[in-house]
């Protein structure tokens, strides 16, 4: 099996994605997403950076920390019939929050009521409308960057004003979620295939609970509630290797807050005491050798 890592650098994570691949005897070639140069109309016979052919790969595993590039380049290859993990329209709903709600929506999944505004004006009153204290995130985006916790109606109008101000046309897109009072704590679950492998508490005195900003990792028992709403979402995007986050509402209810596609998960092979990268690289040869 000839299988390409395509990133844009190797972090820890893909430092054992590539030792996972290694303990099951295949080698990745790897590829920098800045190296890419397709010719869209030319077909799967072009050459790689590697020197190869595309056809010749049976897989492409994603990596870029660049959501645009890694998404794009998936759009591109998996045109040309070649398989990748993710497929580019689950990362397309993944990278797009808007499209993530939907697709919670359409499958009835517990998600914090959201809205989607395009002007100043109509966001305001979408906030108002989820009430106080409300949240403002980006579309686009991760590691909990530029998300705003508005109390009232001065700090969310500097806030808009900020953003149409400064923003490009990604944050003229407002999407406002009411502010779930989580106990002091969310749920990051690893979805890999139809399974819930492994959970995490990211614990905080701040609001926001990423372990990018600081958030304290330890192990969530995953148990049959838990299993059943992070399958559920995941299969609403498309499936495949897949971080739900969860939060618990005050009657301790699970609801999706948001699906990560590229996920990161080297905080949390320790906490929960499961191999992330074998289980995630155990899927995806079976995944490929089931279609070969």
């Amino acid at each position: 099996m000839r299988v390409a890592l395509l990133v844009t650098h190797i972090r820890a994570e893909e430092k054992l994605i590539l030792a996972a691949f290694n303990r099951r005897g295949i080698s990745p070639d790897i590829m920098l997403d800045r190296e890419l140069n397709f010719d869209i109309s030319g077909g799967i016979e072009q050459l790689a950076p590697s020197g190869l052919a595309w056809s010749a790969y049976d897989l492409i595993f994603e990596r870029c920390v660049s959501t645009s590039r890694g998404m794009y380049a998936l759009a591109v290859l998996n045109s040309w019939g070649i398989r990748s993990f993710n497929s580019y329209e689950t990362a397309a709903i993944c990278a797009d929050k808007v499209r993530t709600s939907i697709a919670l929506t359409q499958r009835s999944i517990p998600q914090p009521h959201t809205r989607v505004a395009f002007t100043p004006d109509s966001a305001m009153q979408a906030i108002e409308d989820v009430k106080y204290p409300a949240v403002l995130k980006p579309v686009t985006g991760s590691w909990g960057r530029l998300l705003a916790r508005v109390h009232n109606r001065d700090s969310a109008e500097a806030i808009l004003e900020h953003r149409q101000t400064l923003g490009d046309y990604n944050h003229h897109i407002y999407y406002v979620q009411e502010y779930v009072d989580k106990p002091g704590r969310d749920i990051r679950a690893f979805v890999v295939g139809d399974r819930t492998i492994a959970a995490i508490y990211r614990a905080s005195n701040h609001w926001i609970t990423n372990t990018a900003r600081g958030g304290l990792a330890t192990n969530c028992p995953v148990t049959a509630q838990l299993d059943d709403i992070c399958v559920r979402a995941a299969a609403a995007v498309g499936g495949g290797i897949l971080a739900i986050d969860l939060l618990e509402d005050a009657r301790g209810n699970y609801v999706v807050n948001e699906i990560n596609h590229t996920m990161e998960f080297r905080n949390s092979s320790e906490p929960t005491g499961v191999d992330i990268a074998q289980e995630v690289i155990d899927y995806v040869i079976g995944q490929a050798e089931a279609v070969a």
